[in-house]
């Protein structure tokens, strides 16, 4: 290497050590203490905050934000939602503006309670439907099924398995779970970050919507005025019903951590009853906070259904408003079961 070149490399790395070295923000002074353990709290706890102030610095003043929401140095959480939140201090000393944050986790605080099943009724089930989810209007199923290639939107007569009318999805779409509210059925994909809006009646397509933050489109429900909308993760997400839009979230929790992969949702007497993906279980979920009150085990089900190759898991739940029973079925599964659900 000349003069000339190692002179310009030296005067580089110097210059992108300089960049370095200041590219960093200024180690907070600060920090927060909580009363949670491990970073954990119940609901039914008071969350007390201190600022540990590390170099004895004169403090003007200190505030406090729950994901950026103000609030106190002893905040209630008995009405607050589950979930993880970051708590952030702002502040102000000596003409100067620090903050600092830590991670704090809200959890329910009971056990949820244990319920199985009594089967009431079998109906035949479509063996090749690769179910996402089902849901009754006006006494009738109305199903979505998944695959691409395969993707359906179906309404079918429950008692015969008899399909009564049918549309196909493209190709390129992955059906995912179904709503349906004000004479409109709504229907997810799954990684297009796409849905779809279609008239009840004819189930000619109006309009279609595209997802906000929530990650993927798994599971749908409503409660007559606002839409439940599952991505996959611990989130259930509000959508407004005229703009699909997505204005809040709960996060699914139970008393020791956070339940994932939430799919299929069914609206259910002022709660959520939701698949998880991959279990045998349906998670009874207050809408309010996302606690997890209940679980039913479904897990001998499975066996009660024409075994094969492509038999999949548990997928499928459905109120009947009418017979007032649930409905349970599975991808690939050629049995509907009506149950009656009870505490164990």
């Amino acid at each position: 290497m000349n003069t000339s070149k190692a002179l310009t490399f030296m005067f580089l790395s110097l210059i992108m050590a300089s960049c370095g070295s200041n590219s960093g923000q200024k180690k907070s002074e600060f920090s927060i203490t909580t009363n949670a353990e491990k970073g954990n709290i119940s609901i039914s706890e008071t969350l007390n905050l201190s600022l540990e102030n590390k170099k004895n610095h004169v403090i003007d003043s200190v505030s406090y934000t729950l994901n950026g929401k103000a609030i106190g140095e002893a905040f209630d959480l008995s009405n607050h939602k589950l979930g993880k939140y970051t708590v952030e201090a702002t502040v102000y000393f000596n003409n100067q503006k620090q903050t600092t944050n830590t991670n704090v986790t809200i959890l329910n605080n009971e056990t949820p309670k244990i319920y199985t099943f009594r089967i009431i009724n079998e109906f035949p089930h479509d063996i090749t439907s690769y179910t996402q989810g089902i849901e009754f209007f006006n006494d009738t199923i109305y199903e979505s099924t998944g695959q691409y290639r395969e993707s359906k939107l179906r309404k079918v007569d429950y008692k015969t398995g008899n399909v009564i009318k049918n549309i196909n999805l493209a190709d390129a779409y992955f059906g995912e779970g179904l709503t349906i509210l004000n004479n409109k059925i709504y229907q997810l994909t799954w990684q297009e970050d796409i849905g779809f809006v279609y008239d009840v009646n004819t189930f000619d397509k109006l309009s279609s919507f595209k997802y906000g933050n929530s990650k993927e489109g798994w599971g749908l429900c409503n409660d007559d005025n606002m839409i439940y909308k599952s991505d996959g993760t611990e989130k259930i997400w509000l959508l407004d019903p005229d703009t699909l839009v997505e204005q809040d979230y709960i996060q699914v929790y139970t008393n020791k951590g956070k339940i994932g992969r939430i799919n299929e949702l069914e609206w259910i007497n002022g709660q959520i009853y939701a698949n998880i993906y991959q279990k045998n279980g349906v998670a009874i979920i207050n809408p309010k906070n996302g606690a997890v009150v209940g679980v039913i085990d479904f897990s001998s089900l499975k066996k009660k259904v024409a075994q094969h190759d492509k038999l999949d898991v548990l997928n499928g739940i459905a109120y009947n408003p009418k017979t007032k029973t649930i409905f349970v079925t599975g991808k690939r599964w050629d049995k509907l079961f009506e149950v009656e659900v009870v505490e164990k």
